[in-house]
């Protein structure tokens, strides 16, 4: 697996945010910014996940995926 380009970038962020976030995550600066990037760039996913809520008809039941039936 090839590894990823990186890019160097300067952050102005608040102090307190900074800090609560890297409290979140138990990391230092970068890992806690890649970890915010990583949520928003998956974001638009979910949120075309919970337009889907209740449209999708599925063949089994949740009983007979899991073997219950």
């Amino acid at each position: 697996m090839a590894k990823p380009r990186m890019q160097k970038l300067t952050v102005m962020v608040p102090s307190d945010l900074l800090r609560k976030a890297k409290r979140a995550t138990k990391a230092g600066a970068t890992p806690t910014v890649r970890k915010g990037l990583e949520i928003l760039a998956t974001q638009d996913v979910y949120d075309r996940l919970l337009k889907m809520r209740g449209k999708v008809k599925f063949g089994m039941t949740w009983q007979e995926l899991r073997g219950d039936e």
